[in-house]
């Protein structure tokens, strides 16, 4: 096997960035990216609570609350997935109401920063950050709009943008491993599991003494292997996509008849990776979070390939 020196980021979201030991990892992390001191003080319960089955839920790899009282939501994401501003959107929405209680004042409504690190192509964007924030902006003077002195004065903010969501987009696989800023050597560690020579970044030295294969234990590594294993399964089922679209018989210009067959393909990428999953003894649970799907979703596959009873 294959030793590697780091754990990768994604791993480290689900096992290591939420002991209050490796904060200063991830504050190194958010800081760089959001160019302000990120102190974290607590993570926060990462799925919303549903009904039934049908209900949509919010399951995110990282939910934490920073010193400012604001809200960041942190997810990893290799899976294409056509809906994921869409996505994006009601997870900001579902985190803003869940922690809000119904006798509140809507000037408790948390502001969340919602991170987004993509292993896909999301959307038509050469760049590998996106930043987005909410302006309002004159539609005939074209002055900027900002709160009033009283406003200013009782939430100690000066815009809009900083009470509405704030979302940053990273687009790993845009990245051309070349570190300019201490922000791109986190975008290579990121896309490589690995860190760029003189490295200065805000994060990466504890990345380097505390993110390594070597000092898990037995478990741990095997843990961490079935995982990689599962992503590895999982991106090559993503690079089936296109081909399943083509299978459909649609042809190249037809945009509707395109979308239609990449959503097909998409679907069928989901349910050939929970039975690679399953083939390779990964537990419904393990499948549940790599797919992003729930255990009964998963559940509900095996059956009705006769994976399970």
């Amino acid at each position: 096997m294959k030793v590697r020196t780091l754990i990768s980021f994604d791993w480290a979201t689900k096992k290591f960035l939420r002991q209050k030991a490796n904060f200063d990892i991830l504050e190194g992390f958010l800081t760089e990216l959001t160019e302000r001191t990120i102190q974290i003080i607590e993570i926060l319960e990462s799925e919303g609570n549903k009904e039934n089955l049908e209900d949509k839920y919010n399951r995110v790899d990282l939910l934490c609350k920073d010193s400012e009282g604001e809200i960041i939501i942190i997810e990893v994401q290799f899976y294409l997935e056509l809906d994921y501003f869409h996505r994006i959107l009601y997870g900001i929405s579902k985190v803003i109401t869940e922690h809000i209680h119904e006798k509140q004042d809507y000037s408790h409504v948390k502001k969340v920063i919602s991170i987004n690190i993509a292993y896909f192509d999301l959307g038509d964007g050469k760049d590998y950050i996106y930043h987005g924030i909410t302006n309002f902006i004159g539609k005939n003077l074209g002055d900027q709009l900002t709160l009033g002195h009283l406003q200013q004065k009782k939430f100690g903010k000066k815009k809009p943008s900083e009470i509405y969501p704030e979302i940053y987009l990273i687009k790993v696989n845009n990245f051309d491993n070349v570190s300019k800023t201490p922000l791109d050597e986190w975008i290579y560690f990121l896309k490589n599991t690995a860190l760029p020579t003189d490295y200065k970044a805000k994060g990466l030295k504890q990345v380097e003494e505390r993110l390594k294969y070597e000092a898990m234990n037995k478990v741990e590594k095997q843990e961490y292997d079935t995982y990689i294993k599962n992503v590895k399964i999982s991106k090559s089922v993503i690079e089936s996509v296109e081909y399943a679209a083509r299978e459909e018989g649609i042809e190249e210009g037809i945009e509707k008849g395109i979308e239609k067959g990449i959503e097909k393909g998409i679907e069928k990428a989901k349910i050939n990776a929970v039975l690679k999953g399953f083939d390779n003894n990964l537990s419904i649970s393990l499948i549940s979070n790599l797919n992003d799907l729930l255990e009964e979703e998963v559940a509900k596959i095996l059956k009705n390939h006769g994976k399970m009873e």
